[in-house]
């Protein structure tokens, strides 16, 4: 379903998600860092403090075996960032996909897997872990992408529906991988779906206009902070505010 124009009358119902803000794609630091990842966290806190229906924040949280970790596989294919791997659906023989190799990051229980202390996680009202089993790579915050049949999922989707959410935001990190796939599933599922421009950095920012014409002709939506869908969110306490006073 792609994003546009709406009446102004039917429910609006948003929901934040906000993308492994975690310590290993953060700079100075992180061991797969991506350039100026933690400058998101502002803008994100300011988002955290509109009324949002439902503000989850996800983690990427994998164990030391992952398939994503270049040293988990054989020289000479296995160079971070330059080497892929063709992931096979456990279930499934017949159904692959290809994925990057990664540095080792956000292992289970390492400093690295920790939200940032930058991050207003006091406003969150919870998080997702995903990328859990060893066997297959999980960008979205929503399930893996094998289709026949699905391998692993989080939560997220069960938590959107039983708050009634009509709209997500998308934020954090990185913009051409978590959060894309996050927000590409979300239109997949149904929901308008909003990528806030200040709120999120990519791991090759040169590619950011192409991965944002992709994502675009997917029916996902870049706005900005300033932007009218945000002030939409912000018009809510207002109209919570009228209702309270009317009552």
């Amino acid at each position: 379903m792609a994003n546009g124009a709406r009446d102004t009358h039917t429910p609006f119902v948003p929901a934040l998600i906000v993308v492994d803000v975690q310590e290993d794609f953060c700079p100075p630091n992180g061991a797969l860092a991506v350039p100026t990842g933690r400058a998101v966290a502002a803008p994100i806190n300011t988002l955290l403090t509109l009324p949002f229906a439902l503000k989850i924040a996800t983690k990427d949280f994998h164990p030391p075996s992952h398939i994503s970790f270049a040293s988990n596989h054989a020289a000479p294919d296995n160079v971070p960032f330059a080497s892929s791997v063709t992931i096979v659906n456990p279930l499934n023989a017949a159904e692959t996909y290809s994925t990057r190799l990664w540095p080792v990051h956000c292992v289970q229980g390492t400093p690295g897997a920790q939200l940032i202390p930058e991050l207003d996680t006091a406003r969150l009202d919870g998080v997702v872990e995903k990328g859990m089993d060893a066997r297959v790579e999980m960008y979205s915050a929503f399930a893996d992408p094998f289709r026949a049949p699905c391998v692993a999922s989080s939560s997220l989707e069960q938590r959107l529906r039983d708050r009634g959410v009509t709209d997500v935001f998308v934020v954090g990190l990185a913009m051409d991988y978590c959060v894309r796939y996050t927000a590409e599933d979300a239109v997949e599922r149904g929901w308008r779906t909003w990528v806030v421009e200040e709120g999120t950095r990519a791991v090759d920012a040169g590619n950011w206009d192409g991965v944002q014409r992709e994502m675009e002709g997917r029916g996902i939506s870049f706005v900005k902070m300033d932007g009218e869908e945000v002030g939409r969110v912000r018009a809510l306490e207002a109209e919570g505010a009228q209702k309270v006073k009317s009552d």
